[in-house]
Order: structure tokens, then sequence, then C-alpha cells
């Protein structure tokens, strides 16, 4: 079993940063692919970034590409997030997932997420 546990959100302005962590403990070593999604209040769950862990290789929804940077330390088993000029359209509830058995592309569906973390709360004010 996996557990990720989240870190790192809070309340900024907007233009500001912010950087989440993302924590794995147990099986750390299953996780294949590690993605960041968000969920704004009244909305579905979106896809933000994820990376494949061996490789670094990193997939960005439009909507963050340029302004957020997926990262891996795996000595740390932790995944981060840097997010630069945020939005008060980033403002949501940010999860940490993992994906233990997709090899040949890196998944931007929730679904394909085996574990998932408790989330962390990210407001942008205007």
């Amino acid at each position: 079993q996996v557990q990720l546990v989240e870190s790192g959100g809070g309340l900024v302005q907007a233009g500001g940063s912010l950087r989440l962590s993302c924590a794995a403990s147990g099986l750390a070593q299953s996780i294949l692919n590690a993605g960041w999604f968000r969920q704004a209040p009244g909305k579905e769950r979106e896809f933000v970034a994820a990376v494949r862990l061996s490789d670094g290789d990193t997939l960005y929804a439009n909507s963050v590409k340029g302004r957020f940077t997926i990262s891996r330390d795996s000595a740390k088993d932790t995944v981060y997030l840097q997010m630069n000029s945020l939005k008060p359209e980033d403002t949501a509830v940010y999860f940490c997932a993992g994906n233990s058995d997709t090899y040949y592309y890196i998944p931007r569906i929730g679904p394909l997420y085996d574990y998932w973390g408790q989330g962390t709360q990210v407001t942008v004010s205007s």
C-alpha cells in the first residue's frame, strides 16, 4: 500500500508563488507516474501536471503550462509542484496521485491513478 501526504498549500496574492510537496510512504517504489489534480468548489476534478518517475518526463494541462513545474526527488520519494504567476482561477484543493500500472505514457485521467492524498487548499486572492 502507498500513502501520499501533500503539504505547502496556503493563501497567496495573485502573481505570487507556492510550492506543493507530496511525500510517498509505504510501497513508494511501486509508483510509476505521479500527478497533481485540483478541484475547485462546484467544479469537477481536473488534471494539472504529472511526471514519469523513471526519467522525469512531464505532462501539463494547457492552463498551467509555463507557470507550473512538476519535479521529483527520488531519494526522498517526494514530488513537487512549483506554482508561479498564480491566478485567482488556480484556487482549488490540490491532490497528489500515484499511478502504478501505466508504462507507455503519462496518464492524465484521474481513474488511472491508484493512490491519492488528502488534498491541500490553495487560495489565490485578487
